[in-house]
């Protein structure tokens, strides 16, 4: 078990990582830090833990939606950078009712 620094939205985070495993924390670590910078840029959402559920939405949505090639070869095994993905409309709304919700509430949980 070896440990590994990252940083998500400028916030340095140490992760325990298994031997052989750096690479694809890192490559991990980098998907989320490109979601949640993308969120707060967007400048509507400022808490980090509502910016950390959206993104944890966003990317697991994603993840069902597998993007293949010509050549056959999901996007996602093809390269270890970050995918940017078009919106999608329906994820969008959804996105929208859990911020007002939430909004409301005034507290995440």
């Amino acid at each position: 078990m070896s440990r590994i620094e990252v940083q998500i939205m400028g916030q340095s985070y140490v992760l325990a990582s298994p031997d052989g495993g750096e690479e694809a924390l890192i490559v991990a670590a980098n998907k989320v830090d490109v979601a949640m910078c993308g969120i707060r840029d967007a400048g509507k959402i400022k808490a980090r833990e509502r910016i950390a559920v959206l993104a944890c939405l966003n990317m697991a949505f994603e993840s069902g939606q597998p993007t293949v090639g010509s050549d056959g070869v999901s996007a996602a095994h093809a390269t270890a950078e970050p995918i940017l993905v078009t919106p999608n409309p329906a994820l969008t709304s959804l996105i929208k009712k859990l911020d007002d919700a939430l909004a409301q509430d005034g507290q995440l949980l």
